[in-house]
């Protein structure tokens, strides 16, 4: 009765199961924390909240590529980086970066075409490929004191079927941006083999060193699709506002529009509201970045100087990180990520991702969120190293 292309694994798996049952036991410290409005942050309710409440919502003017004023507030974000010749007419209007990818996949992918997408990085790009029949083909990310794009990998991956490369700027979990020479390489490999770029750089702002980096946005060697939106630059998941901004080509450019308009005409997906809030919402983002950053950059703090206490144990290492909400923990190989996650839990109540939840390529590889309070933090830290010092 049902497509193969939803045939996924519906069980709930081991984590999970022990989670709801460690709960029922007592309080567990959180360090997959995602969703940033139960992070205690401050927001600034009445402007939010009065901001969805324009009259003239009221008003039904469906335009496809999104309301000109929502569409004027986005190219002002990016002009604010340094992209003065931004035009609000590249952009199109979506939900959620989610449904970018899939106007994306769409507009360049018959059934069975092939997207090069990073590895490790987030899970949700399996589904949505499922979703539009589009098959992922990974390419690693590999580290050395940082992590690197794999190129020589991607030429062995690429095929008649590739259509794009996936980048994600900056990474997640790694939290790597993709430097301005693997940029170059990219563009160069992308022609040689008339691939699209698509950037999805939802974390883009959040740079743990307090420089600001160049966006796909300004990418005008090769046809690229930039994705963000105001789930992570505002911290309003709850506010769907994303869209993809379009660059490259002059030519390309503008068939690519052209067939976006049609694919978003079709859908016509976002409500007049939230389009007449876009400009306060993404204004809110100068004040809730200040305190995610204060909070990313006191949790890593924290980290090393725990894991400074145990330097002469050499069991854990905390990875380079440039941006993003989230820290790599290597630890040694005992027993598999999901088994490590799972103990933890049952032992120390702290709730940690295994490395293989984002496709890391072999165990010894935790993910934990930054964003998660300063207290439990540390706390969870604390535990999850008394732990590893512990353990056989």
């Amino acid at each position: 009765m049902f497509s193969d292309r939803t045939s996924w694994k519906l069980t709930k798996n081991r984590l999970t199961d022990t989670l709801e049952e460690v709960r029922s036991r007592g309080r567990v410290l959180d360090l997959t924390l995602s969703n940033p409005t139960r992070g205690g942050l401050r927001y600034d309710e009445a402007r939010i909240l009065q901001s969805l409440a324009s009259p003239r919502s009221l008003d039904y003017d469906p335009q496809p590529k999104g309301l000109p004023g929502a569409r004027a507030a986005i190219a002002g974000f990016y002009q604010a980086m340094g992209i003065d010749d931004f035009d609000p007419e590249r952009l199109i209007l979506t939900t959620s970066t989610s449904e970018g990818y899939s106007f994306i996949f769409r507009l360049l992918c018959n059934p069975g075409d092939e997207v090069l997408v990073p590895k490790p990085s987030y899970p949700l790009f399996e589904f949505l490929a499922d979703l539009q029949d589009v098959k992922l083909v990974p390419y690693p990310l590999i580290y050395d004191h940082g992590w690197q794009m794999d190129f020589p990998s991607l030429e062995k991956a690429v095929t008649p079927r590739t259509r794009g490369v996936v980048v994600v700027h900056p990474n997640n979990p790694t939290g790597s941006y993709v430097s301005p020479g693997e940029c170059e390489l990219l563009n160069g490999f992308c022609r040689t083999h008339g691939l699209a770029v698509i950037a999805d750089e939802v974390f883009l702002d959040y740079a743990l060193d307090g420089t600001p980096r160049q966006s796909f946005a300004a990418n005008q060697e090769v046809l690229t699709f930039t994705l963000s939106g105001v789930s992570k630059i505002a911290a309003l998941p709850q506010m769907k506002v994303a869209w993809v901004a379009v660059s490259g080509p002059a030519k390309q450019v503008e068939q690519a529009l052209a067939r976006l308009e049609i694919i978003a005409d079709t859908f016509l997906s976002m409500n007049a509201p939230i389009q007449w809030a876009t400009p306060a919402l993404l204004a809110e983002r100068q004040q809730i970045q200040r305190q995610l950053l204060d909070r990313v950059r006191a949790n890593l703090a924290g980290m090393d100087g725990q894991l400074d206490q145990l330097a002469g144990q050499k069991s854990c290492e905390r990875l380079s990180v440039e941006a993003g909400w989230y820290a790599v923990l290597r630890v040694p190989v005992t027993q598999t990520d999901e088994e490590l996650a799972i103990k933890l839990l049952q032992e120390k109540f702290v709730l940690v991702h295994p490395g293989h939840f984002y496709d890391f390529p072999s165990d010894g590889y935790l993910v934990l969120s930054l964003i998660a309070p300063e207290d439990e933090f540390r706390e969870g830290i604390g535990r999850i190293l008394e732990f590893m010092s512990a353990d056989p």
